[in-house]
């Protein structure tokens, strides 16, 4: 495949070359387009010129866009659970147990070998080796994440997370009863000092802000609603923690040995609100419950005594 030749003429001067460009090719990120100007695919009236080169009015620039490079990640034909596709994205509802993208110890079987087999087309989108990725979900948390199905789309999705216009709501299972029914969590998060491999509520962490609800009671456990504000890595499961309600079958942050065995954590994203790339519509999709989880409450209401259900203040 040639490569694609872009051809600009910028009237105004004073902005930097690689945000003009960006603004002139919306489908490329900012990160890609340093890429190439780096790569001296980028010349400013017939001249290589940096990121941070300032524009002059009349000056004429040529982007070379190559073809994206071949991933090294391989498709493999593993069943998706999708929930909503256009032209623009995807809305998958994960099952717990895939691990979103490949890392050291899970090179194959993950969510992106899936979405490489189902849309081959992803492969370099954003340059990088997490094609259409713009959030994550843990490996045991089920439910709802959108992949973003070409460069414009994934920087409109990153521009919606990074100024908070994207709503995810999670159903979680927690030790306990929280008071008050409802809530606001508000614990900076960061690298847990003396166990890198978590995170941990400390001072000098990045802010982090979670809403809850009481949905559901039982004798010794709480059916909740957590929304994050915030972004942060293992926030729900952290916050949750931190308020003094664990999650159940999360081992990290709540009990080594759980009283209540269920194979997995009971964190599901059962809700996410979003604008749609495409259509500049707001949209919400819904996953519900896996059947693992929703046995898990039949047998708390068949088995505990049932306390009135909250609705809140």
């Amino acid at each position: 495949m040639p490569d694609r030749i872009v051809f600009l003429t910028f009237e105004h001067g004073g902005e930097r070359l690689d945000k003009a460009i960006t603004a002139a090719l919306p489908e490329l990120s900012r990160t890609r387009v340093q890429r190439l100007i780096k790569g001296a695919y980028v010349t400013v009236s017939g001249a290589v010129a940096r990121a941070s080169y300032r524009l002059e009015p009349g000056d004429r620039v040529v982007v070379r866009i190559p073809p994206p490079e071949p991933s090294q990640i391989g498709p493999e034909a593993i069943p998706l659970d999708i929930i909503y596709e256009d032209a623009d994205v995807l809305v998958i509802n994960k099952p717990a147990g895939m691990v979103v993208h490949p890392a050291h110890g899970h090179t194959s079987g993950t969510l992106v070998n899936a979405i490489l087999a189902h849309c081959p087309e992803l492969e370099g989108v954003g340059g990088e080796q997490r094609p259409g990725i713009v959030h994550r979900l843990d490996k045991d948390t089920s439910g709802l994440i959108v992949v973003a199905k070409n460069d414009r789309a994934q920087r409109d999705l990153q521009r919606q997370f990074k100024t908070r216009l994207v709503s995810k709501r999670y159903l979680a299972l927690v030790e306990g009863r929280p008071v008050p029914d409802q809530g606001l969590i508000e614990a900076p998060i960061g690298r847990d000092r003396a166990h890198r491999q978590r995170m941990a509520v400390v001072r000098a962490g990045r802010d982090a802000v979670t809403r809850y609800q009481v949905v559901e009671t039982f004798a010794d456990y709480t059916l909740v609603e957590a929304e994050p504000v915030t972004g942060r890595t293992h926030q729900v499961r952290l916050h949750l923690a931190f308020l003094g309600h664990p999650v159940v079958g999360d081992r990290v942050y709540g009990r080594r040995k759980q009283r209540l065995e269920i194979g997995r954590q009971f964190l599901h994203a059962s809700r996410l609100t979003l604008t749609l790339p495409g259509t500049g519509e707001r949209a919400t999709f819904t996953a519900p419950l896996p059947p693992e989880l929703e046995a898990v409450l039949t047998e708390l209401r068949e088995t505990s005594e049932r306390l009135p259900r909250s609705r809140g203040n």
